[in-house]
């Protein structure tokens, strides 16, 4: 947590302002960020749409993408941290979306596969990973995934 403090500073300081948009993570990145004390200065808002309903409500994503490419996909991470930066003028949006786990998975999604989208300067980038372990780790596991993202970036 100590590292996490540090970016905090950093973004508090450099007066970046950040949104997210979470998925499988289900509002424990936003935790991250909340849980230090100053962080409203910089941090805009913590989305958790977590049905494909909110993603498409919420985060204005067309509903061909997601029955084209399903809720965890590239596409759908891309648009989610895109469309959360036209929502929130944020400087740094991310966006998680993936299989946690236990169930859910399959052989061409198994559980552990996580997009995150992260949109910064007007360039998005999305992120492929697949995680080991259960829901927790997996969760755990994705977001210092992203917290390791903004460092690199600012």
């Amino acid at each position: 947590m100590s590292s996490y403090k540090d970016l905090f500073n950093i973004l508090i300081n450099k007066n970046i302002t950040i949104s997210l948009a979470e998925s499988c993570t289900g509002g424990k990145l936003s935790k991250v960020f909340t849980d230090k004390p100053g962080i409203s200065k910089i941090f805009n808002m913590g989305l958790i749409t977590y049905s494909n309903k909110s993603k498409i409500k919420i985060l204005n994503i067309d509903p061909k993408i997601i029955k084209k490419y399903g809720a965890v996909s590239k596409e759908t991470a891309f648009l989610m941290s895109s469309n959360l930066k036209k929502i929130s003028k944020s400087k740094i949006c991310i966006s998680t979306t993936g299989i946690a786990g236990p169930n859910g998975g399959s052989q061409l999604k198994p559980i552990g596969l996580v997009y995150i989208g992260i949109t910064f300067k007007n360039k998005t980038l999305v992120f492929k990973k697949n995680f080991n372990g259960n829901r927790s780790v997996i969760q755990n596991k994705t977001i210092k995934f992203c917290i390791n993202e903004i460092k690199k970036l600012i």
